[in-house]
């Protein structure tokens, strides 16, 4: 795909689709609840459909019409056997979260990913799963694809975190459903909190003291009509956009506002960033407002310690931000970048020096050397949604056309990217 670069503005109000997060719950939690929950503004891509695949081969009759979708529940234990594989295709969430419901189940299950998936590391579900005694094997114990077994019953547990994975942390949430007592997950560093926010808006006994999570098994889950708020992931691509490409001045409206995802606002406010917040309201448990961005002249800073975890899948976009701050800009404690989709610090190195940004590659982050006056360049996603946006917004800043390879990958997460980024791009 051709990106033209130069002296471009973006200009306009903008509205991003559905959480892709909060759109996975809301498939998984209206599953499993008695009764109807309708879900508004829900993110309709790849990786939300594969969730919806794998809960139709379950036997629940789900329903969609373009944002909207009607799911009929069938309870806790309501499922029914897929009699076949679940095909959970690039998403990680999908995999992860539903093996938290799957080891809770009467029947078997096997869970496989694409290419992609298959080589992401699951044993960081697996331990605590088994833990509480659920029967999940792995690959080398360690990768998809994932078998599950029925077990007689699970076991409640009190589980320390090692790492601050919001995907990990849900999983065991969601088996605790299903555990004998209560469980309780102690969170050393803040994770994005959307599955604690929405079991609750579901009726289960959640809530968090300190560095703890307690959560108390219920004895059913009712269905609820939800609206998912504006995806903050897919808002930063546009935030540093409109940041670095001087003229710039967009409103993004109704935006989710999570405090556990959006710490890339306070970054790029401590580099100089312009961005107000404004009509705040909540919706579901979740914080919704928008945000209103203008060109600002960046600084480098150091960016480190447990905040990366509130803005972890946003690094790739600051890098790019990072890129035309003056002076040097250091992201450290990112090490859990090496397991996303692709190993995001080595492929942003990569694909940012063909565009002649000095920047330096580190085993758990990036330094890169701001101020840069980008070239056009052949770039690769490497069927990575993420880094194909940031890299997109990137050529824009170059001097000639840029051209993106694989730029598909971006349906995974924002099927309509290019559509908004061309309408108020002038």
């Amino acid at each position: 795909m051709e990106i033209i670069g130069g002296n471009r503005a973006l200009r306009g109000e903008i509205r991003v689709p559905g959480d892709k997060s909060i759109s996975h719950r809301s498939i998984i939690l209206g599953s499993i609840a008695e009764g109807r929950t309708e879900i508004y503004n829900f993110l309709n891509s790849e990786d939300t459909i594969a969730t919806i695949d794998c809960f139709r081969k379950m036997g629940v009759s789900i329903e969609v019409e373009d944002d909207k979708v009607v799911v009929e529940g069938r309870g806790l234990k309501g499922l029914n056997s897929p009699g076949s594989i679940l095909a959970c295709k690039n998403s990680g969430t999908t995999m992860r979260l539903m093996s938290g419901i799957l080891v809770g189940q009467d029947f078997s299950t096997t869970l496989v990913g694409d290419d992609s998936l298959n080589n992401r590391p699951m044993n960081r579900i697996i331990t605590p799963l088994r833990k509480m005694g659920g029967n999940i094997e792995g690959l080398d114990n360690e990768y998809p694809p994932l078998k599950i077994s029925p077990v007689q019953k699970l076991n409640s547990i009190y589980y320390e975190m090692p790492v601050a994975s919001a995907q990990v942390k849900s999983a065991i949430l969601l088996a605790s459903l299903f555990a004998d007592g209560k469980t309780i997950v102690k969170e050393k560093a803040l994770s994005r909190d959307h599955t604690e926010r929405m079991l609750k808006t579901f009726g289960v006994d959640i809530y968090k003291s300190n560095e703890l999570i307690y959560l108390n098994p219920p004895s059913e889950l009712r269905g609820r009509n939800l609206y998912i708020p504006g995806d903050f992931s897919s808002a930063s691509f546009f935030i540093v956009a409109a940041l670095i490409l001087e003229g710039s001045q967009i409103v993004i409206k109704d935006v989710g506002l999570n405090e556990t995802r959006i710490g890339l606002i306070d970054i790029l406010k401590k580099m100089g960033g312009n961005i107000e917040i404004s009509n705040v309201n909540t919706l579901n448990n979740e914080p919704v407002g928008d945000i209103l961005v203008k060109y600002s002249k960046l600084k480098g800073i150091d960016i480190k310690g447990d905040e990366i975890g509130t803005f972890i899948d946003e690094v790739p976009i600051l890098a790019v931000a990072s890129a035309f701050a003056e002076g040097i800009t250091a992201i450290r404690n990112a090490s859990e970048l090496k397991y996303k989709e692709s190993d995001r610090i080595k492929v942003m190195t990569n694909e940012m020096r063909k565009m002649g940004v000095a920047i330096e590659e580190l085993k758990d982050g990036m330094i890169i050397q701001g101020n840069s006056s980008l070239k056009s360049a052949k770039l690769e996603s490497h069927n990575d949604h993420r880094i194909a946006m940031a890299l997109s917004i990137a050529a824009l800043k170059a001097n000639g056309t840029s051209y993106l390879s694989n730029h598909e990958c971006i349906n995974i997460s924002f099927p309509t990217f290019f559509d908004i980024l061309l309408e108020n791009i002038v």
